[in-house]
């Protein structure tokens, strides 16, 4: 794929330099995730839940263009019919595109949509340089940014299903880091009952940025509990699988057994029959059988908790441990792509919750619901979060496709549970005894 048109950094000299050189950084990423790929590539949508690259690419640029330079009377659209093919779901704007149809999309050119891109970004550099943007306008721009950053993991959980769908399921990429995961004994870590704060101060009106699902804060009792070390291996997601985990209607909620009847579910989405490979964005590889298990459902997660006599955490115990721990993990920017091992036993400290952070996103088992007191963000940007509390469950802490920085400990993922093609595994909790 032609990259030539990915923005560089501008010289740092205004008042908004440093917005415009993370600007410039997390938009050529992006380009550069989708270089591997070829024309045709970029424009499959290979299920209804996913996007095809050139899509990801289009959107993001539609979001600057309507959010940030749209606000100035004097900006005149790149192609106002753009508009309703890459809005995604802002209906107080405007119709859109139906999202089962993006794959439809083979004009305009993935040449087109890269130089919309370039003359966005040269638009939107300009006005950073010139320091010409209101407040309003700038954090619309942040909050883009950390779009961006959702969208550019979209993009490869989006187009491993699509390789993985292909009959001759090649490799996004050859040249991919692997390394075998140590092998860490599952352990527990009991934490006693406790009062604590939860959630993220309201941005913009306080200065480090939270999305809006993740304020106010507020306190929330804890029961006592305790939580697993690390999260769950392949090797013992297989154990469950060889002990008839797919075939116990016991151990499933009804929805999901109904689903892993219908759809034949039998191991985790990627995993081959004989249970000793998955297929990755590198293409296929033997099991790593100490990495975190990957992409299963919520319903998955939580059969495999009852089969072990546990059950999936709440998403306030889980904050209440990341609570105040670095973000530290394998994310994207490790250039793995695909789930690794912690790197120490403990981390220096035996009462230590490894990966946390990065790997695999975790399930929760609590409901993507409002905190008390929720206010969505301001005006047509309050669609973004608060219209999808209805029938998603709250994943935690980041994945291997998770761009660095992205992710902290108030950060509230949510899919619906049904969701495998995201890389969402699960760790353990379990009541006092």
């Amino acid at each position: 794929m032609n990259t030539a048109v990915a923005s560089a950094p501008p010289p740092a000299t205004t008042h908004d330099a440093a917005l415009a050189v993370r600007y410039a950084g997390i938009r050529a990423r992006s380009v550069a995730l989708a270089a591997p790929l070829s024309p045709e590539d970029a424009m499959v949508q290979s299920m209804a839940d996913a996007s095809p690259s050139k899509w990801h690419l289009a959107h993001t640029t539609w979001f600057f263009e309507r959010f940030v330079l749209g606000s100035r009377p004097d900006h005149a659209p790149f192609d106002a019919d753009w508009h309703y093919l890459f809005n995604s779901y802002y209906q107080s704007i405007g119709p859109a595109h139906a999202r089962p149809q993006r794959g439809l999309l083979s004009r305009p050119s993935l040449a087109q949509v890269l130089e919309y891109r370039a003359r966005v970004d040269q638009q939107v550099i300009a006005l950073l340089q010139a320091d010409a943007l209101d407040p309003q306008a700038r954090h619309q721009l942040l909050l883009g940014l950390h779009h961006e950053q959702q969208h550019q993991e979209l993009l490869l959980t989006d187009i491993k299903h699509a390789l993985w769908s292909n009959p001759l399921q090649p490799a996004y990429r050859d040249d991919l880091a692997r390394h075998e995961a140590p092998a860490i004994p599952l352990e527990w870590r009991d934490a006693p009952e406790q009062i604590v704060e939860i959630g993220a101060p309201a941005w913009p009106t306080h200065p480090a940025f939270a999305y809006d699902n993740e304020s106010p804060v507020h306190r929330v009792l804890v029961p006592a509990h305790a939580l697993a070390n690390r999260p769950v291996s392949n090797a013992e997601y297989r154990a469950f699988i060889e002990a008839g985990g797919y075939r116990d209607v016991t151990l499933w909620m009804s929805e999901g057994w109904a689903l892993c009847q219908a759809e034949g579910w039998q191991h985790p989405l990627y995993w081959d029959d004989a249970l000793e490979r998955e297929f990755t964005l590198g293409g296929w590889q033997r099991l790593d059988r100490h990495a975190p298990v990957c992409h299963l459902s919520y319903f998955e997660a939580d059969a495999y908790a009852r089969w072990q006599g546990a059950r999936l955490p709440t998403e306030f115990e889980w904050e209440a441990a990341a609570a105040g721990q670095p973000a530290h993990g394998h994310f994207a920017d490790a250039d793995r792509l695909h789930p690794g091992g912690a790197s120490a036993p403990g981390q220096g400290a035996d009462t230590a919750l490894l990966q946390l952070f990065g790997d695999v996103w975790e399930w929760t088992s609590s409901a993507y619901g409002a905190y008390p007191g929720f206010r969505p963000f301001a005006g047509n940007l309050g669609e973004y979060n608060g219209k999808f509390m209805n029938g998603q469950w709250i994943l935690r802490g980041g994945s291997c496709v998770t761009p660095e920085g992205h992710v902290r400990a108030s950060y509230r993922n949510f899919f619906a549970p049904s969701a495998r093609w995201q890389f969402s595994g699960v760790r353990l909790a379990r009541d006092p005894a």
